[in-house]
């Protein structure tokens, strides 16, 4: 008799890892005991739907709904593997994602898991002595539809779409790794200056600390949220806007420095030759503020960092000078003499044009100009019954001259900023105060892979609310999974002194102390779970893991067993 074999073939890939250090992080525990479920629901723990949900967006950087089930259904056994427990293609239903997504648009639960996952990350990954936290929001937009009171709203774009509808994620972040603290999903129209207070009220609740430094952009930097973090007992680093320092004060704190009577102190930052880069140069002055917070007047010393950015004045001035060398073409185009074109006659009309020019170039102030007017007598012949006569022609020119002394005051004026900060001298210094607030990419690259690969929040296929705000919330969880595999491997490279090879294809010796979680993970493709099920027997074979694979799981503190295992589990034949 010819025995019946039955061969399922399974890509394993990067999801036993995924599911482990979710794992690890307690995710699928915590969202089981903040989002309890009805009674009548069955099979895999909402806690376990999502990791495995997460795992699929993390993998296939896809988080469309109708994509999940077809994914989990190539991979039971190794679903099955690696949560211990029996999965079924139908948990991972739309339905089901959809109630995931639904109890996830909870405030008050979610912000109660929050607290807990905060709380246990600190503790497993000893985050205890970080200090720094950085606030700031960005928008995603698509094309949904725009009602009074919902979340996509019309407003001001950072993805320079103002015509989509929109919507507003706020994110406070930890240092050095940039894990997520705190995640706000908030309409589209909604300014950003009322919104740092809520998230850095966010952050204490959640951390239940006190002394730290937060860090945001010039939004950050309005009176009453400078009052509510220095009431609270943190300290906070932030650029002044014009509104909040007007241009004249700005000249005024500068005319020292043109007069030679202010010390500017140099701003230098290692390189990784060893060697040391000037980067700025600035002083510190003192202000005494008062402000009213929850009905107190609160009264306190701030620094203001008067800071140049030697590189910025320089990108800036050539800037300048480029714009200055475009409107001097322009205006002279006015000159031109060409069939079809209009000639000037007046003077008013030729200034205006001038004016829109220079409005145009941002050149106003920087250019001498001065106008000729010119009269020629042109004579006409005799034709037919018309006399001969004399013709009068007027023509009006310009003429633009750099004014030296002008562009001088606007070039000295370039690279210039002023940041406020609370914090004392001796834990904040000039050089650490320029080099905490030039480390904001930090959060602006998690927001890039939120927005972008492989979370992929851009471009949204939901339309609802809760679930926009759940499948939010959901990839927060899923970048504190991207940062914190990226901080144990560098970290563990740190502690050894080592490098990591193998990583960049086409390239095998290349090395790096520093790799990313994106290349970690695709360091685990082609990895596939073979089982051969006979009569008697099931026969399981995994690809064997390569060195680098070993090393990776190594320095992520993982036993390669979180793979292996998927063989020694096994199942009754059919």
């Amino acid at each position: 008799m010819t025995e019946r074999l039955t061969v399922i073939s399974e890509r394993v890939d990067d999801v036993p890892l995924l599911l482990a250090q979710q794992e690890r992080m307690g995710v699928p525990s915590l969202l089981d005991e903040h989002f309890p479920t009805h009674g009548n629901w069955q099979g895999l723990s909402l806690g376990w739907v999502a990791a495995v949900w997460l795992t699929h967006i993390l993998s296939q950087a896809d988080h469309r709904l109708n994509h999940v089930q077809p994914w989990a259904a190539k991979r039971l056994e190794t679903l099955g593997g690696c949560t211990g427990q029996p999965v079924r293609a139908l948990d991972f239903s739309d339905d089901r994602l959809e109630e995931v997504l639904r109890a996830l648009s909870n405030d008050e639960r979610w912000d109660a898991f929050e607290n807990g996952l905060n709380q246990h990350l600190l503790r497993v990954y000893d985050l205890s002595t970080e200090r720094v936290v950085r606030v700031d929001s960005t928008t995603a937009s698509g094309y949904w539809g725009v009602t009074s009171d919902g979340l996509f709203q019309l407003g001001h774009s950072k993805d320079r779409r103002p015509d989509l509808p929109q919507v507003k994620v706020m994110l406070a972040t930890l240092d050095p790794l940039g894990m997520a603290l705190a995640t706000a999903v908030l309409s589209g129209n909604r300014a950003d200056d009322p919104l740092y207070t809520p998230s850095i009220r966010r952050v204490r609740e959640s951390l239940g600390r006190r002394g730290l430094l937060y860090v945001g952009d010039c939004k950050m930097g309005a009176l009453e949220t400078r009052a509510f973090v220095h009431a609270g007992g943190d300290f906070y680093l932030c650029p002044l806007s014009e509104t909040q320092l007007p241009p004249e004060e700005l000249e005024a704190y500068l005319v020292p420095v043109w007069a030679g009577e202010q010390t500017l102190t140099p701003i230098y930052r290692g390189k990784e030759s060893g060697e040391r880069e000037l980067i700025a140069e600035g002083y510190e002055r003192l202000e005494r503020l008062t402000a009213v917070v929850d009905g107190e007047t609160l009264t306190w010393t701030e620094r203001r960092l008067v800071i140049r950015s030697l590189k910025q004045a320089q990108t800036a001035e050539r800037a300048l000078r480029k714009r200055l060398a475009k409107a001097q073409a322009a205006l002279t185009r006015l000159n031109e003499r060409r069939r079809g074109k209009k000639r000037f006659t007046e003077v008013e009309p030729l200034r205006q044009a001038v004016e829109a020019i220079l409005e145009r170039y941002q050149a106003q102030g920087l250019l001498r100009l001065s106008y000729q007017e010119s009269v020629h007598e042109r004579p006409v012949r005799r034709y037919q019954g018309r006399p001969a006569t004399v013709r009068v022609e007027r023509e009006v020119k310009v003429t633009a001259v750099v004014d030296e002394a002008a562009l001088a005051k606007a070039v000295r004026r370039l690279g210039w900023r002023v940041y406020a900060t609370n914090a004392p001298a001796e834990q904040l210094s000039l050089l650490q105060a320029v080099l905490a607030y030039r480390s904001q990419y930090i959060i602006e690259r998690g927001f890039g892979r939120l927005k972008g690969k492989p979370l992929s929040l851009t471009p949204m296929y939901l339309q609802r609310d809760d679930h926009a705000t759940g499948l939010i919330r959901l990839l927060s969880i899923g970048l504190r999974v991207l940062t914190l595999l990226e901080f144990a491997a560098r970290r563990r490279l740190e502690v050894e002194e080592t490098a990591l090879a193998g990583l960049y294809a086409g390239n095998p010796k290349r090395t790096t102390a520093r790799p990313t979680a994106e290349r970690l993970l695709e360091s685990f493709q082609e990895i596939t779970l073979t089982i051969i099920q006979e009569p008697h027997q099931i026969r399981r074979h995994l690809t064997p893991l390569s060195e680098l694979q070993l090393r990776i799981l190594a320095l992520l503190d993982f036993s390669p067993n979180i793979y292996t295992r998927l063989c020694a589990n096994s199942s009754k034949p059919p």
